[in-house]
């Protein structure tokens, strides 16, 4: 390990320590996240998403940033797709379950909020699906294309405010990419599962786990690039 891991660890134990040794900490945490639930999702993605791809730099690149990587913006982007992110869980949490039961499941939406049985698995299966074939693929591409955007401006907090040369950028997305890879084996093989787990856990805990399974996403990618 190298004094920049070291670094990374101690940021890492500031941020989180005082939510696991200070019950009053997590009280105000519990709360606030009640209360506000679109801001600490802008928090949550904003930090757990930038780490993660701090850290899938560090695995493929050997650094935890550069120049032009763009720390700030990535976070502030990360940001305003988490609010999005914990939008459609919302919408589709509460939609699928009544699509469900339109379609003559009884009681699907008091299964999902109810204990674990297979009925529940099976309703979560279910919303995640919908979710990540109907909401994931717009979302993956306009992140590819902030992502692009925030490279084209070096990394610099002014593509914060820089119009998106949109059609240049979506022009120039390696498509091949993006279908076979990213939506192809990403989706169904990754995402379709994961988020299975996260619709069974209680309302207040999915957008935490969101957050957190893009960090172990963007660790896998890394570490898959890195063996390429």
């Amino acid at each position: 390990m190298k004094k920049q891991d070291f670094l990374f660890i101690f940021v890492l134990v500031i941020i989180f320590l005082p939510f696991f040794v200070s019950e009053p900490v997590y009280d105000w945490y519990k709360s606030f996240n009640a209360a506000h639930g679109m801001v600490m999702s802008f928090v949550k993605f904003g930090i757990l998403a930038t780490l993660g791809e701090m850290l899938g730099l560090r695995i493929s690149a050997g650094v935890y940033n550069r120049k032009g990587f763009g720390v700030l913006p990535r976070a502030v982007v990360w940001g305003l797709l988490g609010m999005g992110i914990n939008a459609a869980m919302i919408i589709f949490s509460k939609g699928v379950p009544q699509f469900m039961e339109y379609m003559g499941m009884a009681n699907a939406a008091a299964i999902i909020n109810g204990e674990f049985c297979l009925d529940k698995l099976w309703i979560a299966l279910t919303i995640s699906v919908a979710m990540n074939t109907i909401f994931a693929p717009v979302f993956m591409t306009f992140h590819k294309i902030t992502d692009t955007h925030i490279l084209d401006c070096g990394g610099s907090p002014r593509s914060l405010l820089t119009p998106i040369p949109m059609t240049r950028i979506i022009t120039h997305l390696n498509w091949d990419a993006q279908w076979n890879f990213v939506f192809k084996k990403t989706i169904p093989f990754f995402w379709y599962p994961a988020h299975t787990i996260t619709f069974l856990l209680p309302g207040e805990m999915r957008v935490l786990f969101a957050a957190i399974l893009g960090v172990v996403l963007g660790v896998l990618l890394a570490i898959a690039a890195r063996m390429k």
